[in-house]
């Protein structure tokens, strides 16, 4: 495995173990989230579910979690074993996405998919009232490489319309309502 898949596969263990953390620690898991529409268990869902799909449109197998799984920890623990598998034994091979271009397998999983767990891992901490503490460097670093884009990203759908923040609110603050989540957001409000 060269130096950057390590770095790539060793970035995705750390957001994978953050989001499990608050995951085990959430209690109520139909309480509502910062994405609308959404609850905690919803979170989960979505990024077990989303990245299965997207790795099959480019001809990689991800097995998904037991369907008779209906505990959100334990699925999303065998879920993030499987990709972290993944990227240590296949991160060097080509993946070819039919919208998302070709990339190393583990930039792929990196661009499109270690950030969508960063980023979620606050939706899940707020809609279940866990404090987490986020890389505010990586959170800076996603901010900066999403704002050249942002129309591209607003078009897409996959993001709502920013929420006002202070210019000198923290750079997870601000990423959070840049994506469209209001920093203040508590699932009792």
């Amino acid at each position: 495995m060269s130096d950057s898949s390590l770095e790539v596969a060793e970035r995705h263990r750390r957001f994978a173990d953050c989001f499990a953390t608050v995951a085990r620690n959430v209690e109520d898991w139909a309480a509502p989230a910062p994405v609308a529409g959404w609850t905690a268990r919803d979170v989960v869902d979505h990024l077990t579910g989303w990245f299965l799909h997207f790795l099959a449109s480019g001809g990689v197998d991800l097995a998904p979690a037991p369907a008779d799984s209906h505990d959100p920890v334990a699925t999303w623990l065998h879920h993030a074993a499987a990709v972290q598998q993944l990227l240590e034994t296949r991160g060097e091979e080509e993946f070819t996405h039919p919208h998302a271009g070709t990339h190393r397998l583990a930039d792929a999983v990196d661009r499109f998919y270690s950030a969508d767990v960063f980023m979620h891992t606050w939706d899940l901490a707020r809609a279940g009232g866990v404090h987490v503490e986020l890389d505010e460097d990586y959170a800076r670093q996603l901010l900066e490489g999403m704002r050249p884009i942002e129309e591209m990203l607003r078009s897409s759908g996959q993001y709502g319309a920013a929420v006002p923040v202070p210019d000198d609110a923290p750079v997870v603050d601000q990423l959070m309502g840049f994506v469209g989540r209001d920093p203040e957001f508590s699932p009792a409000r």
